[in-house]
C-alpha cells in the first residue's frame, strides 16, 4: 500500500488548505474551531451519550418520509430496515453528502459514499448495542446547473473528454431552481450517445451503458437518477437517501426557517465573529448572508436579501413583507431552501447525526460554524475526513518501472520530470554540459574583468553588459537543446506526460476530475468491491491504489 501526504500533493490538484493539513495531522492548531476530534474513541463516546441525552423528536416523521421515496427507487431490503431502525433511540446517523452530478459526478463521490458506509460499519463493531445508518444527504436545491451537467471519461486515446447534458441542446441561460428536480428531456439520448462514443469497447461496456440508461432515462430527474446509480454502485450498503426538498422535511424544518427570519442577523454574526477569529490564521471558506435561506419563485431559487422595511429576491423585482416571509416559514417552507451555512443544521436537526463525512473544503467551513451549532441548539457531529485515493493502472506502473521512478515523482512538476527522465536516458547530458561550460565562461570572464580593470576602470561596464548577453544566449541555448533532447526522445516524453496525466487529469486530481465510469469500464461492476477491500478510511493521506 502507497500513501502520500496531502502536504506533498501540488495545491492546485486537490484544494488542500492549510486549515485541512492542520485538521488531520496537527488538529491541536485547530482545536478552537472544532468541537471534537474526530481520531479520539473518548469524542465517539462522549457524543453518543449526548445524542441519547437529547433524543430527536423526528425520527418516526422522518421514516415515514423516507419510506415511500426509497420504495419508488426501488431499494433493496437493507436500506429499508436501516429506515424502520431510524425509528429507534439506539440508531445514529453517518451522513455524507454531495450535489446531484450527472451519472454520480466525480469519482470522489465514491469515495465519500465508500467511507460512510464503511465507517457506519466499524462504529457498530466498536459500539454493538447500537445501530448505524449510512445516509447520504442529495444536494439536489443547488440551482448551480454548470456545476452538475457533465462528468469526464476517459477516451481510447487516453485523452479526458467532457460528456454533458443541455436540456433543448443548450445551457439554461437563467436560474433554473432546483437542479436536483428538473426532469431530464430527450437531449438525454445525445448524451448517451456522447458517452457511448468517448468510451473504449471493452466487454462490460453494453452491460454498463445499459445500467446507465436504466438509471438516466428521459422522465427522470436529477435526483432520482443520482441515487438510483449510487445504488447500482452500492447495492450491499443499506444506503439511505435524503432528499431536503420535500414538503415533509420542510415541515419539518419549519422552526429553523422561522428563527432564521425572524432573528435576523443573528446567525450571519455569530459566524462572522467565528470567522473573524480563524482568519486569523487560515481562510473563511464560506460568506454568510444576513439571511441565509432561498426562496423558489417562477421556477428559480434567488437568495433572500433585507431592504430597510421588506424583503427582495436577489436579481428581481419581486418584494416580501416581513409578515408574508414569516408566513412562508411557518405555512409553506417548501418554497423555501437552506444556503450552505443552514444546510448542516438542517441536516442535524431531522438527524441524529455521530459523524458528517466532509471533503477539505467542508471541513474548511465546518469551522466557522461550531458556534451557530450552540445557538441553535443543535448538536454538531464528528467531522470524518473522505478518504482520497487515486487508481494507477498497470501501464503507469511500467512506466514507472522503465525510468526508474516512484509515483510521488508523478505529482511533481511534469515539466522537470519529463527534462530529468530525458537526462537520464540521453548520451549528452545537457545539464552537466552546460553546467561546466558555464562555469568556464564565468571564470574566463571573472578573470577578463580583473585585467581590464587594472588597464581602464570604465571597461568594466561594457564587459558587465557583455555578461548579461552571454548568460542570456547561453540561456536560450539551453532551452533549445533540451527542446531538441525531448524530440529525440519523443516516445519517451509522450510516455511520461500520459503517465503523468493518468494520475493528474488536467493537473487535477483524479478523484476530482474522473467519473468512476471510466473504471467500470475497464474492470466491471467489481471494481467497486475492489475499492471497498482496499480503501483504508483511517489512513488520512491520499492513498494510491495499484491496479
Amino acid at each position: 500500500m502507497n500513501w502520500i501526504d496531502f502536504r506533498e500533493l501540488p495545491p492546485s490538484a486537490g484544494g488542500f488548505s492549510d486549515l485541512f493539513l492542520d485538521y488531520v495531522y496537527d488538529y491541536g492548531r485547530v482545536q478552537p474551531f472544532f468541537r471534537t476530534d474526530f481520531r479520539e474513541t473518548a469524542a465517539y463516546d462522549t457524543l453518543l451519550k449526548t445524542l441519547q441525552e437529547h433524543p430527536h423528536a423526528h425520527r418516526v416523521q422522518l421514516a415515514d418520509i423516507l419510506l415511500p421515496f426509497h420504495q419508488n427507487l426501488g431499494s433493496p431490503e437493507r436500506t429499508l430496515e436501516n429506515i424502520a431502525a431510524l425509528r429507534k433511540p439506539t440508531t445514529f446517523a453517518v451522513v455524507t453528502g454531495q450535489q446531484v452530478g450527472l451519472f454520480g459526478g466525480p469519482m470522489y463521490t465514491a469515495l465519500k459514499t465508500l467511507t460512510t458506509v464503511a465507517l457506519s460499519r466499524k462504529l457498530k463493531e466498536k459500539y454493538p448495542r447500537w445501530d448505524f445508518v449510512p445516509v447520504f444527504w442529495l444536494e439536489g436545491e443547488d440551482h448551480d446547473f454548470a456545476e452538475m451537467n457533465h462528468a469526464r471519461v476517459i477516451d481510447s486515446q487516453g485523452a479526458t473528454v467532457n460528456v454533458e447534458y443541455l436540456p433543448g441542446g443548450v445551457l439554461p441561460e437563467r436560474n433554473p431552481g432546483p437542479v436536483g428536480e428538473m426532469v431530464f428531456d430527450s437531449s438525454l439520448e445525445h448524451t448517451i450517445g456522447a458517452l457511448r462514443s468517448a468510451l473504449p469497447q471493452t466487454e462490460f461496456t453494453g452491460d454498463l451503458l445499459a445500467k446507465i440508461q436504466e438509471c438516466y432515462c428521459a422522465g427522470t430527474t436529477f435526483n432520482i437518477a443520482f441515487a438510483r446509480w449510487i445504488q447500482y454502485l452500492f447495492p450491499e450498503s443499506g444506503l439511505v437517501f435524503l432528499s431536503a426538498n420535500n414538503p415533509g422535511i420542510k415541515r419539518l424544518l419549519s422552526p429553523l426557517f422561522v428563527h432564521e427570519v425572524t432573528q435576523y442577523p443573528v446567525t450571519s454574526q455569530i459566524v462572522i465573529g467565528q470567522s473573524a477569529e480563524l482568519e486569523e490564521r487560515y481562510h473563511a471558506q464560506v460568506k454568510p448572508k444576513s439571511i441565509n435561506l432561498f426562496l423558489f419563485h417562477n421556477g428559480g431559487r434567488y437568495p433572500i436579501e433585507p431592504r430597510e422595511n421588506d424583503f427582495t429576491l436577489k436579481g428581481t423585482r419581486h418584494f416580501i413583507t416581513p409578515e408574508e416571509l414569516q408566513h412562508i416559514a411557518t405555512e409553506t417552507p417548501e418554497l423555501l431552501s437552506t444556503n450552505v451555512i443552514l444546510r448542516p443544521l438542517a441536516q442535524d436537526t431531522l438527524l441524529p447525526t455521530i459523524a458528517y463525512v466532509a471533503g477539505p473544503s467542508e471541513i474548511a467551513y465546518h469551522a466557522q460554524l461550531a458556534p451557530l451549532y450552540d445557538h441553535f441548539g443543535v448538536i454538531q457531529p464528528i467531522v470524518y475526513p473522505r478518504a482520497s485515493a487515486t487508481i494507477v493502472e498497470e501501464r503507469v506502473q511500467k512506466v514507472l518501472d522503465k525510468f526508474s521512478l516512484t509515483i510521488a515523482d508523478l505529482f511533481g512538476d511534469a515539466t522537470k520530470l519529463t527534462s530529468r527522465v530525458v537526462e537520464q536516458i540521453s548520451e549528452i547530458k545537457l545539464d552537466e554540459m552546460f553546467d561546466r561550460s558555464s562555469a568556464g565562461i564565468a571564470d574566463a570572464l571573472s578573470e577578463m574583468k580583473f585585467g581590464l580593470n587594472e588597464v581602464d576602470p570604465t571597461l568594466t561596464g561594457a564587459l558587465e553588459n557583455a555578461i548579461g548577453k552571454i548568460t542570456t544566449t547561453v540561456n536560450v541555448l539551453k532551452e533549445k537543446s533540451v527542446a531538441a533532447q525531448k524530440r529525440q526522445h519523443e516516445t519517451a516524453v509522450r510516455q511520461i506526460e500520459k503517465a503523468v496525466g493518468a494520475v493528474l487529469p488536467g493537473g487535477i486530481l483524479q478523484e476530482r476530475q474522473l467519473s468512476i465510469i471510466p473504471f467500470l469500464n475497464k474492470y466491471g461492476p467489481d471494481v467497486i468491491r475492489w475499492l471497498e477491500h482496499n480503501v483504508e478510511i483511517a489512513g488520512f493521506k491520499h492513498q494510491i491504489l495499484m491496479r
